[in-house]
């Protein structure tokens, strides 16, 4: 296993919404908002060191703002279960986040990330995109797309839709 570490320091985007959700929420407790915000948007994404598109992935990840350390492994299938993905429903990569441990299984459109982080649903573990669609992101291609439902995953494994991406435009990168 390799472990790759890509901008550790880096605050974007999703780190200033869910700053602001938490300013206004009042939600800070004792721990600095920094330090609660960096775990809340720190990740860490399993993926295999042949797969060019969990790469891409990353990159549209760490474009909206989530931090992110890349561990290559050549076998993810631990990874996949110890985190109740069904084969089912595995894709190419698995990411864990640093603060509640939240799974986003595939190619999950960063935009539905934030809106999960901001306001987890009772009782779910993360979100999930099965397969590899074409037009999601880090699986563009020309302009072709092919619709694909976002997944919410369940603490008792079960899923129901959590977004449907009809449009190439709707998942947030284009």
């Amino acid at each position: 296993m390799i472990g790759i570490n890509r901008h550790r320091m880096r605050v974007g985007a999703a780190a200033l919404s869910l700053a602001a959700l938490f300013v206004a929420s009042g939600a800070m407790g004792a721990e600095s908002s920094a330090g609660k915000l960096e775990r809340m948007t720190s990740m860490t994404v399993y993926k295999t060191p042949t797969c060019g598109c969990c790469g891409k992935w990353v990159d549209h990840i760490e474009g909206a703002g989530y931090d992110v350390e890349v561990k290559e492994m050549d076998n993810l299938s631990a990874i996949k279960r110890s985190n109740g993905i069904a084969p089912t429903h595995q894709s190419c990569h698995t990411a864990v986040t640093d603060e509640g441990g939240y799974v986003f299984e595939g190619h999950v459109p960063a935009k539905y990330i934030t809106q999960f982080l901001q306001d987890p649903p009772e009782g779910a573990r993360g979100l999930v995109v099965p397969a590899m669609p074409v037009g999601s992101p880090g699986m563009e291609y020309k302009d072709q797309f092919s619709p694909y439902d976002v997944l919410l995953l369940k603490a008792d494994g079960t899923y129901e839709v959590f977004a449907h991406v009809s449009k190439l435009n709707e998942a947030g990168q284009h």
